[in-house]
């Protein structure tokens, strides 16, 4: 890494520390005492005689520091140096401050500078620098940290570029990946890490590339999904690795894997004081505060170097999963493919549920307003009306098979209109350097496909919530859509409607993926979705499954239908071959 790279790099972080708290959330004491507290538990056997070197790399004002050394001291181990590195030099200071007076003539040894540049300077080999190549620099026994949160979004660019780069990372890259990876470079044999990170890694597609790099540098010992316990102020939901430097001449041990959910379920539940002593438990825990949680244990299923999603694994949901494969005909993206909606960049321009009342020289001609489908809309198999139509001024078309910008010249009303508008339209430079028009929608989709029966839903939510647009709208953004690739497979679109609306999604999902937010919600994005199963159409139970949802659509909203998606519901379980279960959050 250049100078200058080096100063722009460590500019942009420290603003970022500054100006936005997306990733400086200190750590409360008593999930730094649980990571300290699995570190401690984990010691390899002897260190030659020597202090014991451990690290955190991004120190803050050194709680975790002061619960591992806490922990060590209990196990009677005083021969310690203690190494630190933060941004900011008053967090430093605090952290010496507080270490010193709890352990008079401790041995520090605080950097106020950058870890990742850190590591890079010493490991650089060539204009981009090489990890993981004959360490230069200092080797650490024990790390514990709980690396900054800081989105590609808000980290910059040119940033994100860089730190994929220097670290083999693909795709968006979020800060605290980079110090993963560093920190798997300077353990020292046998090294043990305990790292608080975001679960988002585990499950998204954005987080491929660094679960494909975890195993290839740790034994990854256990991992806890914090889920939505709520442990920090900051809407992170977290998880713990704890993980052992990489050995190949070593036996890898069996990973370990524990999730917390909250749960409206209490039934025989087990009574903890608090989050942390939940997590000892087995199914609904009852904290002292009113909360209930779900908790479960079982092995790490994370597909070693494949980059696959991160979930836990246990005889019961691998039994359910291989029963479910068993009845499987296709998947969701088998029959076609799943796309985000349109984003225009410049919604206030676009989309509107007033053009009626424009004047008239500005009012854009008819066949370019399209109805806007959004997720105000969202109800399982047929959308709500919404109480203020949107439409959309939609400026593509498609021509001998390609999709063009309309010529404005010929919508002199729209051309009036957007002019109006020119300088708003035109500062979204990514427009124009993409060699488009000013006055194109940034992602519009094919103009072919709105007219056809689609299947569209939502992105988060508790429950999910698939409908069926027959009437040729153009889906927002906030929501995604499956259209058949084949016309002849339309009929496995309903399929899938009734399929992806059934508390057996609900289950499935869970098991396969178990990525929630905050009270239970799921996440209904592509890289899930594609995967939802399909039983194969020409079955009787299918038949009839198609036969009512198609019913269920014509009738909504009324009892009768209501009626319809319970049988729905029964018979997509059937198709499986499994028994209907309640399903809880």
């Amino acid at each position: 890494m250049t100078q200058l790279a080096q100063l722009q790099y460590i500019s942009r972080y420290e603003n970022v520390s500054s100006e936005k708290a997306d990733g400086v959330h200190y750590t409360p004491r008593d999930l730094a005492d649980f990571v300290a507290s699995q570190i401690a538990k984990s010691l390899p056997v002897g260190n030659s005689g020597r202090a014991l070197r451990i690290l955190d790399p991004a120190m803050g004002d050194g709680e975790l520091l002061l619960s591992l050394i806490r922990q060590l001291a209990a196990q009677g181990i005083r021969d310690l140096e203690v190494y630190g590195f933060d941004t900011d030099r008053e967090a430093i200071h605090l952290a010496s401050t507080r270490l010193t007076n709890e352990f008079p003539g401790i041995h520090l040894n605080f950097k106020n500078e950058d870890f990742l540049l850190h590591v890079l300077s010493h490991h650089s080999h060539g204009p981009c620098g090489d990890l993981f190549k004959p360490r230069q620099t200092q080797t650490y026994d024990l790390v514990i940290s709980n690396p900054p949160y800081v989105r590609t979004q808000v980290l910059g660019a040119q940033q994100a570029q860089t730190l994929s780069r220097q670290f083999n990372l693909a795709g968006r890259v979020d800060l605290y990946y980079g110090f993963i990876l560093a920190i798997a470079d300077v353990l020292s044999e046998n090294g043990i890490a305990g790292i608080i990170v975001s679960n988002r890694f585990m499950t998204t597609k954005a987080g491929t590339s660094v679960r494909s790099a975890i195993p290839k540098h740790f034994d990854i010992l256990h991992v806890w999904d914090l889920g939505d316990t709520k442990l920090f102020e900051a809407a992170v939901l977290p998880a713990v690795i704890l993980a052992q430097k990489r050995d190949e001449k070593r036996a890898a041990p069996e990973p370990q894997f524990t999730s917390i959910y909250s749960s409206d379920s209490t039934g025989n539940a087990t009574q903890a004081a608090d989050v942390i002593g939940a997590l000892q438990a087995q199914g609904p825990v009852l904290l002292k505060d009113g909360r209930s949680f779900s908790v479960q244990h079982g092995i790490l299923e994370h597909g070693g170097a494949d980059g696959s999603v991160w979930r836990i694994a246990t005889k019961q949901s691998e039994d359910w999963l291989a029963q479910v494969e068993k009845r499987t005909w296709k998947v969701f993206s088998d029959i076609g493919k799943i796309r985000v909606g349109v984003k225009t960049t410049a919604d206030k321009v676009f989309i509107r549920g007033d053009w009626a009342t424009l004047p008239e020289n500005i009012r854009p001609e008819t066949e370019l307003l399209r109805p806007l489908i959004t997720h105000h809309q969202a109800c399982q198999i047929k959308a709500s009306t919404p109480k203020r139509p949107l439409q959309i001024l939609y400026p593509h078309r498609v021509v001998d098979g390609q999709r063009v910008a309309i010529d404005i010249a010929r919508y002199p009303k729209a051309a009036n209109y957007l002019a109006e508008h020119r300088q708003v339209l035109e500062g979204r430079k990514y427009v124009i350097e993409a060699g488009r028009n000013w006055y194109e929608i940034w992602v519009p989709q094919d103009p072919d496909a709105w007219a056809k029966p689609k299947v569209v839903f939502r992105d988060i939510s508790e429950h999910p919530t698939f409908w069926m647009d027959l009437e040729g709208g153009v889906v927002n953004g906030d929501c995604y859509w499956l259209m058949a690739a084949d016309p002849s497979q339309n009929d496995a679109l309903w399929l899938a409607l009734a399929v992806g609306n059934s508390t057996f999604i609900e289950k499935f999902y869970d098991h396969k993926f178990n990525n929630k937010l905050y009270a239970g919600r799921r996440r209904f994005i592509t890289q899930y979705v594609e995967k939802f199963p399909l039983p194969d159409p020409t079955l009787a139970n299918s038949k009839e499954i198609i036969r009512l949802v198609k019913k269920a659509y014509t009738l909504l909203p009324s009892p009768e239908a209501h009626t319809i998606q319970g049988e729905l519901d029964r018979l997509v379980w059937q198709s499986f071959g499994l028994a209907a279960e309640e399903i809880t959050r």
